[in-house]
């Protein structure tokens, strides 16, 4: 029996030779970044097809409105397309959500991957009941232990479990004790405090909301929380899950508090500092599914598959 708040439509598991659309919905591209996406794809064993909008440039975004549009329909339209992977974020992917139609994601759903500005589309999913990936995108870094969880979430039909953090890495942070269940939502905080208000505005009741930012000072990441809560949209969320807020003004060492201010007031468990966001080690969390947060411990555990079996011939 599915969990209760767990998205019904789950993607394929991907396998080798698996045809990945690489676009770019959001912020422009140099030739090196797309063919570094290209030669990732094929070292993970997935057959890349670079959609034109991803060589284009228009001001801050990767081609005009209409030709990232025209990308990304076409891309989510092809039936022999098995994912859908972002090139990189940026800024963008809001002036063409509306008209984009995501009908084949209801019935025969391809893995969008991808952080930062395309949580736009993550709540678009989240919206229809589909599961859909924030993770690291082809032509960032990509060390070992990132494929490793990349390969553990998308490529097995069977739950990732323990999210744990890697040599190096910051130890977690237990903001507030306890352990909660729920299904994952969430992403880049910026961009979901600019959709509160609108029809893509991500409810976190009876959810555990992952959140990340890069660049942000403290007070903005204080006035965004501020949003979220006072919009409404944080009522009734069961835990949450803080990824790595980096690139903080220099002198600004005030962002944990912050994170703890707002857990203590939503008052439930809460952890900061897991290894996901604008980081090379950046997991890859797939929004929902079931997942279970021990803030004692200081862990969060994929409870259920984020992709379906293939039918074995």
């Amino acid at each position: 029996m599915r969990a209760k708040g767990t998205a019904s439509r789950k993607p394929l598991a991907l396998s080798p030779g698996a045809r990945v659309a690489l676009v770019a919905p959001a912020g422009p591209l140099n030739a090196e970044h797309i063919e570094r996406s290209r030669a990732r794809c094929q070292a993970l064993g997935l057959e890349p097809v670079v959609f034109p909008a991803a060589a284009s440039r228009n001001r801050f975004l990767a081609g005009t409105d209409a030709e990232r549009l025209s990308d990304l329909q076409a891309a989510f339209d092809d039936r022999t397309i098995d994912a859908i992977w972002a090139l990189r974020g940026g800024y963008g992917t809001i002036r063409i959500v509306d008209q984009l139609d995501l009908s084949r994601q209801l019935d025969s759903p391809a893995a969008y991957i991808g952080f930062s500005d395309n949580t736009i589309l993550h709540a678009q999913h989240a919206a229809l009941g589909v599961v859909s990936f924030h993770g690291p995108h082809p032509g960032a870094d990509f060390p070992p232990q990132t494929e490793a969880a990349f390969r553990r979430v998308l490529f097995q039909s069977s739950p990732a479990g323990v999210l744990r953090p890697w040599p190096n890495d910051p130890s977690p942070v237990s903001l507030v004790g306890g352990r909660a269940e729920g299904a994952l939502v969430g992403g880049n905080l910026a961009t979901l405090a600019s959709l509160c208000g609108t029809s893509l505005a991500l409810p976190a009741a009876g959810k555990l909301l992952f959140l990340e930012d890069v660049s942000e000072p403290a007070y903005r990441i204080d006035r965004m929380l501020m949003q979220l809560e006072r919009s409404g949209l944080v009522i009734g969320v069961v835990g949450l899950v803080f990824g790595r807020f980096t690139n903080v003004p220099r002198g600004d060492d005030s962002v944990t508090e912050v994170l703890r201010e707002f857990a203590e007031r939503m008052g439930v468990p809460a952890v900061a500092d897991l290894p996901f966001g604008h980081v090379p080690h950046n997991w890859t969390l797939p929004l929902g599914v079931r997942a279970l947060l021990d803030a004692d411990a200081g862990t969060l555990s994929l409870e259920e598959s984020a992709v379906a079996a293939r039918c074995q011939t």
